[in-house]
């Protein structure tokens, strides 16, 4: 597989799963069906609007081809109508969440070195786009962002984008870089959730 369609597989594939855990999150709770699209579409765009517009790369994306919003739309219309059997997997959300930031950290990462930046920075802009949705859905859902109390969520995107970028600075042909580098993300952001990793924390006063 070449790796444009790699990527192009990646950003579907991402801002579906984004658009789902954000239809989910609306449903648990108890929005109608505009609401639940609402969430869905800003989940799954948010993160890539982010980073097209901190690149500069303006109008973003999202504005401008109809894929998108189109995808993120039909993972709230998905939803909607099979919420019984996504909630037969265990936290789906959370589930959901893992693979859309693994995609994204790698996917942002890309487009960052694509537009001519050092590789930290590229690394840095890839974290964003990983999280940038997950934040949005939970300041619009009225939750506290993952991000500032699940400890390895924007580490394992960060530890997904700098393994693609070294894997490439290293030689390894694009595609294995990618896939590698989404698996590590994901896989360190399930192993964090099941088996209660944490990072430290100030002593109690």
């Amino acid at each position: 597989m070449s790796a444009p369609l790699l990527f192009t597989i990646l950003n579907v594939l991402g801002t579906f799963v984004f658009g789902l855990s954000g239809a989910m999150v609306a449903i648990r709770h108890r929005f109608d069906i505009f609401g639940i699209l609402v969430l869905s579409v800003a989940t799954g765009v948010a993160g890539g609007m982010t980073r097209d517009l901190l690149l500069g790369a303006a109008p973003p994306e999202a504005l401008t081809t109809f894929w998108p919003m189109a995808v993120a739309s039909l993972a709230g219309v998905t939803a909607f109508f099979f919420t019984s059997a996504i909630e037969r997997f265990n936290r789906p959300v959370m589930l959901m969440d893992a693979v859309g930031l693994g995609v994204f950290a790698v996917a942002g990462c890309r487009k960052a070195l694509q537009f001519g930046l050092d590789p930290l920075g590229a690394i840095l802009l890839g974290m964003i786009t990983a999280i940038g949705g997950g934040i949005v859905r939970d300041i619009m859902a009225t939750e506290t962002p993952r991000v500032l109390h699940e400890d390895v969520y924007a580490l394992a995107a960060f530890a997904g984008a700098a393994t693609y970028a070294v894997a490439l600075a290293a030689g390894v042909p694009e595609t294995a870089a990618a896939s590698g580098a989404v698996l590590l993300a994901v896989s360190l952001r399930l192993a964090s959730v099941r088996l209660g990793w944490k990072l430290p924390r100030p002593p109690r006063s």
